[in-house]
Formats: C-alpha cells, sequence, structure tokens
C-alpha cells in the first residue's frame, strides 16, 4: 500500500508542533498495515482515525482525514482534535444565546475549514517571503495550542475553528516600518491584544446596558455584542478601528471609536484570507486595495500620502 501525504498536510503538521510530522510517520506505517483503522466522516470517501497526543512530544490530540484507493492511500488532513470534538463541559464557559448561538460544524466541515486557512495563509506568506521580506519578517510565529485554549477561557466563549487554526499557523503582526500587511495595513492582532481589546469593549457595552433597558429597541445602543471577537486592528498599535469576527455567524464586521457605518461587502475569515492571497498572486486583477512595495515592506495603495507616494511601486505578477 502506497501512502502518501498531501504537501500542504505536510505544511500544516510542522506548525503544529515538532512532533507532529514524526506522529504522522508512525501513522502511515500503521496505515500500511491497516487501510481500514480509520471511521468514515461528514467527507465523502474521507475516513478519520485520531492520534493520542500523550504518545509522542510535543504533538496535541489530532485527527486525521484519509482517502484511500485500492493501491493507494493519501493523508488530506491534520487538525487539532479539539477542532472536531466538543469540549468537555465547562460550567465557566458562557453559552451565547438566542441569535448569538454559535454555529455548530461537523468535522468533516471543520476539517475543510482549517485547510482552507492553512491553504490561504501558505499562498500569502509564500507572496511575503519572495517581494516583502520585512513584511514577512514581522509576523509572529503560530501560537501554541494552549495559548489559544487560554484566550478562549479569558473571553468565555468557543472560539471559531478557521481563528484557531490561523492563530496556531501565526499569533500576530508586528508590523513592519509601522505598516501591517493585510489590506490597507491592517495588522492581524496579538492574542494579547485581542483579550484586552475585547476586555475594554464589553466593559463599555456593559455601561450601556442598564440605560437600553429602558428604551425601545430601535434606540437601544449596541457597542459591542459578547460573540464578536477583535482580529484585525487598523494598525500594528493601532487599535482605534479594525475588523471583528462574529462567533454566531461567522462573518467579519468592522468596530470603530467613531462608530462608522459596516461595510456592504461581508467576508468570513476565510473569504477575507483568500481574497488577499489572490491579490498578491495576480495585483492586477486587484479590485478593493493595490499592493504594492516600498523597499521590503507590503505597502498597500490606501495607505500611501503624496509625501511617500512616489516611493511606493506597485507590485506585480
Amino acid at each position: 500500500m502506497n501512502i502518501e501525504i498531501a504537501p500542504h498536510v505536510r505544511e500544516t503538521a510542522s506548525q503544529l508542533g515538532e512532533g507532529v510530522p514524526y506522529a504522522l510517520k508512525v501513522l502511515a506505517g500503521r496505515l500500511a498495515d491497516d487501510p481500514d483503522m480509520g471511521e468514515p466522516s461528514a467527507l465523502p470517501g474521507i475516513l478519520t482515525v485520531m492520534i493520542d497526543g500523550d504518545l509522542f512530544e510535543d504533538c496535541p490530540a489530532l485527527a486525521v482525514g484519509y482517502m484511500r484507493e485500492p493501491d493507494r492511500l493519501e493523508i488530506r488532513y491534520v487538525t487539532p482534535a479539539s477542532f472536531v470534538q466538543p469540549t468537555a463541559d465547562n460550567p465557566d464557559r458562557q453559552e451565547p444565546q438566542g441569535r448569538h448561538q454559535e454555529r455548530r460544524a461537523v468535522p468533516g466541515a471543520e476539517a475543510v475549514t482549517v485547510r482552507e486557512v492553512a491553504d490561504a495563509w501558505r499562498r500569502i506568506t509564500g507572496r511575503l517571503r519572495t517581494n516583502a521580506p520585512d513584511s514577512h519578517a514581522a509576523l509572529r510565529g503560530g501560537a501554541s495550542a494552549a495559548a489559544v485554549a487560554a484566550v478562549e477561557g479569558d473571553l468565555g466563549i468557543r472560539l471559531p475553528v478557521e481563528l484557531r487554526a490561523l492563530w496556531l499557523l501565526t499569533a500576530g503582526d508586528d508590523g513592519a516600518h509601522g505598516w501591517g500587511c493585510f489590506p490597507g495595513n491592517k495588522a492581524l492582532m496579538t492574542l494579547e491584544a485581542v483579550s484586552a481589546v475585547y476586555r475594554m469593549k464589553t466593559a463599555a457595552q456593559a455601561q450601556k446596558d442598564p440605560l437600553n433597558s429602558g428604551r425601545p429597541e430601535e434606540e437601544r445602543v449596541t457597542m459591542w455584542q459578547a460573540t464578536w471577537i477583535p482580529v484585525i486592528a487598523l494598525g500594528p498599535t493601532d487599535h482605534t478601528s479594525g475588523l471583528y469576527l462574529d462567533a454566531a455567524t461567522g462573518f467579519l464586521g468592522r468596530w470603530s471609536r467613531y462608530h462608522e457605518e459596516p461595510d456592504e461587502e461581508r467576508d468570513t475569515l476565510v473569504t477575507y484570507l483568500e481574497d488577499m492571497a489572490d491579490t498578491l498572486e495576480f495585483p492586477a486583477l486587484a479590485a478593493r486595495d493595490k499592493p504594492g512595495l516600498i523597499g521590503g515592506t507590503l505597502v498597500w495603495l490606501s495607505s500611501i500620502d503624496p509625501v511617500r507616494g512616489d516611493r511606493w511601486q506597485p507590485l506585480t505578477g
């Protein structure tokens, strides 16, 4: 039996822990002897097998999906088991109610989401590494599973799988020469900043709630909702505005100190990353913001001021 591991799986494995590639190698040997050891998943033709993280150093518990053919077997995804299994009951966890009820995804769909995030991020970092090395160097390494779990506990809500997958790949953007690498030169917030902004926003909303209780619904002031997770800021050190990910709907939205109207076009975190990857690979087709370079830094056209504009060069394909 020929065992193959897809390239994106190898890259994801290297981000999840130093022991994960070895654990996959051991699993591949077991699958060669027993290719039917997995259980059917929600994805057609995909079997899932679990890896006990306690058996390997620096390796979390994993869910591994593979496709079997008569003479070959291909491992298609690897993801932390916590992404595809419900967490243990936690009496301290805050469960949103009503219209804030969290999305519930089937395990197979969650695995696909992890793969989509990893693929989009691989494309983004590949272009940054080649064209904007200063911006690439400003990206933090992936967070540990424990650090991500700590943020989840701090916020008191279950993090969307796509956000956890992204944080395992990168834990924030420190910015190059003051510019983040996301469109508009926004920056992926560090985990510490996420918790700090969330606490600040929820505290501000708590001050409004007593006043709201006596107002008609159309007059109530909603500055923040419990399921909104701040993820992208105006800049590496500027948290006056940015984008949040709504854990209830999966859509990104805009927050601002100045309460501007939300953007008309709604993205998920996956479509946001995929659109950025497409723009960096095919800049001539950019529909929103145009990427360019100042030295080794990625600078988006919307961030250019007239004084520095002559140094800016559009990114070519």
